[in-house]
């Protein structure tokens, strides 16, 4: 009995190591077409990539200050620093007192920069929906509650710091593990 419940238990391992392996290949390929299609949407408009998720969450969250904003997309104070100075600068972000302390700056959607986002997302959802339409609606329904899952799952490893099985950082003086 024990021999047996090794041997399940080895294949439902080499099962769940071929799954991640399978996983990992296909959502490398996804993440490398949604960056070509992004780039490809949303530079024509002025604006690169990163300065529209920018506006994404300022649309979609409401005004924020910069550390918020840096949180939420995952970047530097510096870093998303310049991203709202070249936002600001075109006119699609405003940065004003904020409401709880007047002492702090607010970071602000402006009309013409919703708009964009809005012009931005319409044509992005557009691209969805021809890729959705030849799906059942099950199958539709499937696929975005468990993409909704892997996110939810991701973000709560990688982007609370655990990045490996142990807990340990993935990477050491000696280079990345």
């Amino acid at each position: 009995m024990q021999r047996k419940l090794k041997t399940a238990d080895a294949s439902e391992s080499e099962r769940l190591q071929a799954d991640a392996e399978a996983l990992n290949a296909v959502l490398a390929d996804l993440v490398r077409v949604y960056q070509f299609r992004d780039r490809d949407r949303i530079c024509c408009f002025d604006i690169s990539v990163t300065q529209c998720y920018a506006l994404e969450a300022l649309a979609e969250h409401g005004p924020m200050r910069s550390q918020a904003l840096a949180a939420q997309m995952l970047l530097d104070k510096s870093t998303t620093t310049r991203v709202i100075d070249a936002l600001e600068r075109k006119g699609y972000v405003e940065r004003r007192p904020d409401d709880q302390d007047a002492r702090a700056v607010s970071l602000r959607i402006t009309r013409s920069g919703r708009s964009l986002y809005d012009t931005i997302n319409r044509g992005l959802v557009a691209q969805q929906a021809e890729m959705l339409a030849e799906l059942d609606p099950a199958v539709r329904a499937s696929v975005t509650d468990v993409i909704r899952r892997l996110a939810k799952a991701a973000e709560a490893r990688f982007v609370s710091g655990i990045s490996v099985g142990s807990g340990a950082s993935a990477c050491s003086t000696s280079g990345c593990s």
